[in-house]
C-alpha cells in the first residue's frame, strides 16, 4: 500500500454502506466488509473481520440505530485491542454515543460517532459527514473521511465531543423535514388551483434563478418527471426518528421549532388519510434515499 492508504472494517453493506465501501475502495483505501449477507460480505463474521485488520484498527459500523448497533459496538469491545477505534455512522441517537463511547473506552478504544448524509446518491456525490468525539480520535479516520466527503472544502466537520455528530445529523434531518413539507404543501396547492394547468414546468422553472432552487427541489422535478401527478403513490410517508429525536431535544432545551414539528406532525396526519402532500414527501425520500413507497397499483 501507498503510505497515505489505509485499511477500514466496514460493518454493514446495505444501500448506504455498499455504496461507502466502493467509494472508499476507489480513493484507493482497502475495505473489509462484514455483512449478514454472505452475498455482499469479504469474511463471514466480525471476528474475521477484526482478524483481517493490521492494528491500530478502524471499524466502520453502518448498521441500524438501536439494538443492531448496540450488540454489534459491544462485541467489538470484546474483539478490538486497546488504540483501535470504533465509528458509528448509522443514524443512533445522540444519547447512545454516550454510552457506547463509555462502554469502548472501557477496553481502551476510541469511538468517533458520525452523522452521514448523502443517501442513494453518495457513492458518485460524496457525502456530508459530521463527526464528534476527540480530536485523536477523528484524526485516525481522517483519510476515510477524505475518500467520503465530496471533492472541495465543504462536507466533513468535526462538530464536537461525541455525541456532537449525530445531534448534527439529527437537526440536519429535522431541517429536511420542514423543507420537504414546504414543497409538499406548495405542489399540492398548485395541484388543487384551477388556473395553474401545468405544476410539473412550474416547479421546473424554479430551478434556475430561485431563492428556493435546492437539490430537494430537483429531486421533486424528478419526481413528477417519472409520475407527473404522483398518481401511482400513496400519501403515506414513514419518519425515521430524526424528527422526533429534533423535537424532543428541543423541548429539553426550550428552542422554539414551529416549522420542524408542524412537518413532523404532517407525516403523523399521513397514516390517518390518502394525503396529496404526503405523495410529495414519499416521492422525495424515494429519490434521496431509495425509502420505500406505497404505491396504489
Amino acid at each position: 500500500m501507498r503510505k497515505q492508504d489505509m485499511e477500514l472494517g466496514l460493518v454493514g453493506l446495505g444501500k448506504m454502506g455498499g455504496n461507502m465501501r466502493e467509494r472508499i475502495r476507489r480513493a484507493g483505501h482497502t475495505v473489509i466488509g462484514y455483512d449478514r449477507n454472505p452475498d455482499v460480505a469479504d469474511v463471514d463474521s466480525l471476528k474475521a473481520l477484526v482478524d483481517s485488520l493490521a492494528a491500530p484498527r478502524v471499524v466502520w459500523v453502518m448498521v441500524p440505530a438501536g439494538p443492531a448497533t448496540a450488540s454489534t459496538i459491544a462485541e467489538l469491545a470484546g474483539l478490538l485491542s486497546p488504540g483501535d477505534v470504533v465509528v458509528d455512522g448509522g443514524n443512533s441517537r445522540w444519547t447512545d454515543d454516550i454510552a457506547h463511547g463509555k462502554t469502548l473506552a472501557d477496553h481502551g478504544i476510541g469511538f468517533v460517532d458520525c452523522g452521514v448524509s448523502g443517501g442513494v446518491w453518495g457513492l458518485e456525490n460524496g457525502y456530508a459527514l459530521m463527526c464528534g468525539g476527540t480530536a485523536d480520535d477523528v484524526a485516525k479516520v481522517r483519510p476515510i473521511f477524505d475518500a467520503l466527503k465530496p471533492e472541495g472544502d465543504s462536507g466533513f466537520v468535526h462538530a464536537g465531543k461525541i455525541g456532537a455528530g449525530h445531534f448534527a445529523k439529527m437537526v440536519h434531518n429535522g431541517i429536511e423535514y420542514a423543507m420537504m413539507q414546504a414543497f409538499a404543501e406548495g405542489w399540492e396547492l398548485l395541484e388543487a388551483s384551477d388556473e395553474v394547468t401545468d405544476v410539473r414546468e412550474v416547479f421546473r422553472s424554479w430551478q434556475e434563478g430561485t431563492v428556493i432552487r435546492s437539490w430537494l427541489l430537483d429531486l421533486a422535478v424528478r419526481a413528477l418527471d417519472d409520475d407527473e401527478h404522483l398518481a401511482k403513490l400513496k400519501g403515506y410517508a414513514q419518519d425515521s426518528g430524526e424528527g422526533r429525536w429534533t423535537v424532543e431535544a428541543a423541548i429539553d432545551l426550550a428552542v422554539p421549532l414551529p416549522a420542524i414539528t408542524a412537518s413532523l406532525f404532517a407525516r403523523f396526519g399521513s397514516r390517518q388519510d390518502d394525503s396529496p402532500s404526503m405523495k410529495m414527501i414519499a416521492a422525495l425520500r424515494n429519490q434521496f434515499g431509495g425509502h420505500a413507497v406505497e404505491t396504489n397499483e
